[in-house]
């Protein structure tokens, strides 16, 4: 099987998403090295290597430098970390979530490059100033890019000639489960109805305010959140007695959580964070076949407006949640009928299967093998990391056509 070399933001063992679906169904056709970002550690660098499900091998670097991610600080360790990464002659796929990492193409000699774009990362706090001057090299050396919405779609789709939209899709059946409400998790047993639920991220995405006012207007509501809290100050979350914070949990978990709600939450601020933002979750309430409310979030509103409540304001938006607490039984049917229609025209199956073959049918433009070959010296005597043959001339000349 020929080797996937993925180099992502987020951790294997953090919340299970994207990267963690299409991995897994993807490595039915790859043996996948997913490549995470440094761990700080004392002593001599090394890889640590995790093999966490077939075909899958999870590689965290070890390093003693204080320098957060892909950092530039990073680099020559990391290099020397991934040096004997695949065999010597071997020409892997390798797949970006984070253009953070592009310097370490150098010496990878890759068949095929592949930018999965989930998220606009440069729009996130604490972005790294050179995000975007990478994203730049990457869309021009990558063969075929992936969006993870249409919001992305739109927003790269002139920048790259083999671009594909592919939104978060859904794991139905494991979903599914979440119908069966006597499975509710017992975690949250000692918590009264209504419960109104959230599961994902809490960071700068969430609106720490609306389920503030959320709290404050209906004491008899209760609000489950449940994930890691992110980026944020956690002294800023609602304090209110009828708040209550389940922390991370597994993927395995979260039908178990869902099956005990009334209806399922999407508070997301509406920022910079949030503008190209697809969630993941929208589907996955929908397959427990639950009301849920959301704040206008355009990869929410445009294909699901007719299926979620759909809310601007902080009193809309409660006036939402009581709406779908009060849904009729016919209501609810006619609501689950039409989430289990949106639900069939998508799957994690067929997307990494679409993927695949993209990725197959895809003709190299060996671009990167050009722009960081040994041909430009002068160039490569500092390293992709200060150089960043990031802008590898190329991008240089993007960047002057733009201006």
């Amino acid at each position: 099987m020929p080797t996937l070399i993925v180099f992502c933001h987020l951790r294997w063992d953090f919340v299970f998403q994207r990267p963690q679906h299409l991995m897994t169904r993807l490595a039915e056709h790859y043996q996948i090295l997913f490549v995470e970002e440094p761990v700080y550690s004392e002593g001599q660098a090394y890889l640590k290597k995790t093999a966490v499900a077939p075909n899958i091998t999870v590689c965290q670097p070890h390093t003693a430098i204080h320098a957060h991610g892909f950092h530039d600080d990073q680099i020559p360790t990391l290099q020397t970390l991934l040096a004997d990464l695949v065999p010597s002659g071997e020409q892997p796929v390798v797949w970006f979530y984070t253009p953070m990492a592009l310097p370490l193409l150098q010496g990878l000699h890759p068949s095929k490059i592949v930018y999965d774009c989930m998220d606009e990362l440069a729009m996130f706090k604490n972005a790294p100033k050179q995000l975007l001057q990478r994203e730049s090299a990457l869309l021009n050396m990558a063969d075929v890019v992936f969006t993870g919405g249409p919001s992305l779609y739109q927003s790269k789709r002139d920048r790259h000639a083999n671009a594909h939209c592919f939104s978060s899709s859904v794991d139905a059946k494991h979903f599914r489960q979440a119908q069966d409400r006597e499975i509710s998790h017992p975690d949250q047993a000692h918590i009264p109805h209504p419960r109104l639920g959230f599961y994902g991220v809490i960071d700068e995405r969430f609106d720490v305010e609306l389920v503030s006012r959320m709290a404050d207007a209906h004491p008899d509501w209760n609000i489950v959140l449940v994930g890691p809290v992110v980026k944020i100050d956690p002294a800023t979350l609602p304090k209110q007695p009828n708040v209550h914070y389940m922390g991370q949990r597994t993927y395995e978990q979260l039908p178990k959580f869902l099956a005990g709600w009334d209806v399922c939450l999407l508070p997301f601020a509406m920022n910079d964070s949030t503008k190209f933002i697809s969630p993941t979750k929208v589907l996955e309430y929908m397959a427990a076949e639950l009301p849920s409310v959301s704040t206008p979030i355009t990869d929410v509103v445009v294909p699901y407006g007719d299926v979620v409540a759909i809310a601007d304001t902080p009193e809309t938006y409660i006036a939402a949640c009581e709406r779908m607490l009060a849904l009729g039984e016919d209501e609810k049917l006619a609501l689950a009928k039409r989430m289990r229609e949106v639900v069939a025209g998508t799957s994690w199956d067929r997307t990494a299967t679409r993927m695949h073959e993209l990725i197959s049918s895809a003709v190299p433009g060996n671009k990167a093998q050009r722009l960081l070959s040994p041909a430009q010296p002068e160039e490569m005597e500092a390293g992709v990391a200060n150089s960043d043959v990031s802008t590898v001339k190329t991008a240089q000349v993007r960047v002057a056509k733009s201006a």
